[in-house]
């Protein structure tokens, strides 16, 4: 093993208290949208790109309309998270630092392009990582997304960590072993490895 491919939403950090605040923020503008987003709402959305995240979430709404909420919510979020960032799972820094002094680590996450940024710029972890990938740049699929990364750092023998069903999907496409963080967000039919604690990577990979 050359390098570790992280997921990001409830793979390294919990960051919907303050996506919520974004959000609900934001679509108290719009008139049709009668009711305030829930955790259970975005907890229903982890690992989905935007496009399905704006028909899960408002499925009544037109599509134009949808779009420029979207836009709307997704740009605020931004805001947030660069100011307010995320809940990182426990001792996610010890984890990083111990780790990337023996793999090389990135990340590719289904967000919009400059999300992964914030959480860089919030939480003064982008050091750690030496590249990184999401639809919101590239328009590709997580799996090809991965891929991506793969060709572009020249990696032989990559794994990725993530939490859910879509993040198996992911690495199976791009013929990675995938290991499932069961603490996240989601549940998945089969996995390579598992973890329920963040800091159990430096059991399985540290040594």
């Amino acid at each position: 093993m050359d390098s570790i491919i992280f997921d990001l939403d409830g793979t390294i950090w919990d960051p919907i208290d303050t996506v919520l605040d974004a959000w609900n923020g934001c679509i108290k503008k719009h008139s049709q949208i009668s009711r305030e987003l829930t955790r259970t709402d975005f907890e229903g959305t982890m690992g989905l790109q935007v496009h399905d995240i704006s028909e899960k979430l408002f499925p009544h709404l037109a599509e134009e309309v949808r779009d420029q909420v979207m836009h709307e919510c997704l740009n605020t979020e931004e805001h947030y998270l660069k100011k307010q960032g995320g809940k990182l799972f426990h001792k996610v820094e010890d984890v990083l630092s111990l780790l990337s002094k023996k793999y090389k680590l990135y990340i590719v996450s289904n967000c919009q392009d400059g999300y992964i940024e914030s959480f860089y710029e919030f939480h003064n972890l982008g050091d750690y990582f030496s590249d990184f990938e999401n639809p919101g740049r590239t328009g590709l699929s997580k799996g090809e997304n991965i891929n991506l990364i793969i060709e572009r750092n020249n990696l032989t023998n990559p794994i990725y960590i993530g939490d859910t069903e879509g993040d198996l999907k992911a690495s199976r496409y791009a013929g990675i072993p995938f290991v499932y963080a069961k603490y996240g967000f989601g549940e998945v039919s089969e996995y390579d490895e598992i973890i329920d604690r963040f800091e159990e990577l430096v059991e399985l990979y540290g040594s």
